[in-house]
């Protein structure tokens, strides 16, 4: 096991991740990413992204790889696929373990995201990967000519129900209000799309069937009456959970899980800063991501020349 020594940490090498490293690195600081998968987070399994300024239209993987290519340009080292065994983010130097190799550095930027929250109901871990997918880029292709229900109502639902339609017989998309939370935009697509139907004021309750899912148990919340409806398949797409497993209780988080921070993206202990879907924000989008990222990148610049200039003046050690 090797030790590597750097002035800042990233964890996490999706959008807000390779931005603060960039932003870090035009800094002058010597800056790592660390990531326990491959980089490119979220946008990896986005079919299109549409909302990117700069981008009328892009797929996922394409602007991921937009991403990396300029980062690579500054050469910020990248440790991917690393098993992380245990994060200390409290002492003054941060250590981060992982399987390979041993972390420090004064400085970290949590931006490891976040993944697809769960629905909580019976059958949903059973049925994962038998009919239950987070995933519609990466397994719609499974159910061809078959009836699939997406349950939420926001953006990712609509969207990925649509997209969805290119391989399905019949989608419906269940959402536990009368309305969307859609962008209109969204929504009108959706309402012109044959494919699709929608059930609205219903909740999902059990997922059942025999090797694959074949069934989905719901409630109308309005009328309390219960309902069945014959699918093959179940996307949810109801929001998301911060990946902050490794570190719980270190920095203050919110009922949920996510980081608090300020608006130099600094968490509640001196040198650790967050961005991206990891912290508490009002909006979870590429472009949001990465301006989360350049803020954190100069926000740990900033903190480590106040801690040099310190140094200096013989007030803290170096």
């Amino acid at each position: 096991m090797g030790e590597k020594i750097f002035d800042c940490l990233v964890l996490g090498g999706g959008p807000a991740g390779m931005s603060a490293a960039l932003y870090a690195k035009r800094g002058n600081i010597d800056v790592a990413i660390i990531d326990i998968t491959t980089l490119g987070g979220q946008p990896v399994n986005y079919l299109e992204i549409e909302n990117y300024l700069g981008f009328p239209l892009i797929e996922g993987w394409e602007l991921s790889e937009k991403f990396e290519e300029h980062i690579n340009k500054f050469n910020i080292q990248k440790f991917t696929n690393e098993e992380i065994q245990n994060v200390d983010l409290v002492s003054d130097i941060k250590t981060i373990k992982t399987l390979n190799n041993t972390f420090r550095a004064k400085t970290v930027i949590v931006a490891t995201g976040a993944k697809a929250a769960k629905l909580g109901i019976k059958g949903e871990i059973e049925f994962r990967g038998k009919g239950v997918s987070y995933c519609a880029v990466c397994d719609g292709a499974f159910y061809r000519d078959k009836e699939i229900v997406v349950i939420g109502g926001g953006n990712a639902a609509v969207e990925e129900g649509m997209y969805l339609t290119k391989f399905a017989k019949k989608v419906y998309i269940m959402h536990r209000r009368n309305e969307l939370r859609a962008d209109k935009i969204v929504q009108k697509r959706a309402f012109e799309n044959k494919k699709i139907e929608f059930i609205f004021d219903s909740i999902p309750l059990e997922i059942n069937g025999g090797n694959k899912v074949e069934k989905l148990i719901y409630k109308n919340v309005k009328t309390d009456e219960i309902k069945e409806l014959n699918i093959q398949g179940v996307f949810p797409y109801i929001g998301f959970s911060p990946n902050v497993e490794f570190f719980n209780g270190q920095i203050v988080q919110d009922e949920k899980g996510f980081i608090r921070v300020d608006e130099n993206m600094r968490t509640s202990e001196v040198g650790v800063f967050a961005a991206g879907d990891v912290r508490k924000t009002p909006l979870r989008q590429v472009i949001t991501a990465v301006s989360d990222g350049a803020v954190a990148g100069m926000s740990a610049v900033k903190y480590l020349e106040e801690v040099e200039m310190l140094a200096k003046e013989g007030v803290l050690e170096a």
